[in-house]
């Protein structure tokens, strides 16, 4: 049993048992998932860029989801599954450019920096495997995958399969990457810091946050470059 399952079944101590119970299986599945996804792209490596969506950075501490995307990014370079990697994420919650901070982290971290990459456009999961599929497209890489928590992944399939079906997943196999040793390295955060910012929870409201979480400016982006199309194609 993994680390993280046990802190998980810990908790049966404070929540009704069936729902502990709930907590473990789904825990199991995602690891399933994460296990089957990562054998099969072991067929498939190597990938010519991976996508890694932004979490907020805040430079006194951060989290363990950063920590766990870096290293497993880390891991699928160092092992050979990608040749390069996007990372993605605007400054939504805090003044820092989520992807450029990675970026730095992940140049720290001995990636070559000129394997990566940093998309600041999005600002919700969906848009950063979206305009990173986009940027990986323009920059002439074919075989493309995103590499994030299984829970993140598994709640983009849908997505993907609609709006960018090349894009394949490897997702985080927990067993393979043990953090609690392990630290990110502090960094000159001058490129990533945004003098005029302003959180994505003062500029919006609840609903167009999540309509963005939806994928809905995905779709209404679509939709404009398809105007854009036909408007071109009927002036020629």
């Amino acid at each position: 049993m993994n680390k993280r399952l046990k802190q998980i079944l810990k908790g049966f101590l404070y929540v009704p048992l069936f729902l502990g119970l709930a907590l473990a299986f789904t825990h199991c599945s995602f690891s399933n998932y994460a296990d089957r996804s990562y054998a099969k792209a072991q067929k498939e490596k190597p990938f010519d860029v991976i996508i890694v969506p932004g979490v907020p950075y805040a430079k006194a501490k951060t989290n363990s989801v950063m920590t766990l995307r870096l290293f497993w990014a880390k891991h699928l370079y160092d092992s050979g599954y990608a040749k390069n990697i996007i990372f993605s994420g605007s400054s939504v919650y805090t003044h820092f450019v989520e992807s450029i901070a990675m970026k730095i982290m992940a140049d720290s971290l001995g990636i070559p920096s000129d394997h990566t990459f940093y998309e600041t456009k999005a600002e919700h999961s969906t848009e950063n495997v979206y305009y990173s599929w986009k940027m990986a497209k323009e920059k002439g890489f074919q075989k493309i995958a995103l590499a994030t928590d299984p829970y993140q992944s598994a709640m983009l399939r849908r997505f993907i399969r609609r709006h960018c079906p090349e894009v394949k997943q490897i997702p985080i196999v927990f067993k393979l990457l043990d953090i609690d040793d392990r630290s990110l390295p502090k960094i000159d955060t001058t490129a990533a810091f945004v003098n005029d910012f302003v959180s994505i929870k003062e500029r919006e409201s609840f609903w167009d946050r999540l309509r963005g979480t939806l994928g809905k400016r995905v779709i209404d982006d679509k939709k404009d470059a398809r105007r854009e199309k036909t408007a071109s194609s009927t002036a020629n």
